[in-house]
């Protein structure tokens, strides 16, 4: 009886902290109206094809509350296998603005980086290009992005 109370308690315990953190991604993570990341554009395309390229509906997955798209079933399963690989920094906000002022700002998200592995997406309109920006000072604005992305997502 006693390992049927801890098996249903491990089993509640899993699955509220999941249903916690997709509500915290939904609210924290940088999202259209209908839940898609990275405005449709596929995460796995920026490291195999070294461009952004516009995912597919019918490649969707939904992963902790977020739906990314993939240009393939092939890319949706490279990113199946290994999300955190994929999944850009900073809930895809800009990561110039969140190293520079802890904000969350929109991106244009064919302006990128890859940094250690790592997907880096920036805002650019309006002559206002901030990869350009977080070029010359990215140790210093990775690190303050890092510790402001933290109080977004505790």
């Amino acid at each position: 009886m006693k390992q049927l109370i801890g098996v249903l308690f491990l089993f509640f315990f899993a699955f509220g902290a999941t249903a916690q953190s997709a509500d915290l991604r939904k609210k924290q993570f940088n999202l259209d109206e209908s839940g898609v990341a990275i405005q449709g554009y596929d995460p796995v395309a920026y490291f195999t094809n070294g461009k952004a390229v516009d995912g597919k509906k019918e490649f969707s997955l939904e992963y902790q509350g977020t739906t990314y798209r993939f240009a393939s079933a092939a890319d949706r399963e490279a990113f199946k296998a290994n999300p955190t690989k994929y999944e850009p920094q900073y809930g895809g906000w800009c990561a110039y603005a969140m190293g520079a002022k802890g904000e969350k700002v929109v991106v244009d998200p064919e302006t990128f980086k890859i940094v250690d592995g790592k997907l880096y997406l920036f805002y650019n309109k309006f002559f206002n290009n901030t990869l350009k920006t977080w070029n010359k000072d990215e140790g210093h604005l990775k690190s303050n992005a890092d510790k402001n992305w933290m109080k977004f997502v505790q």
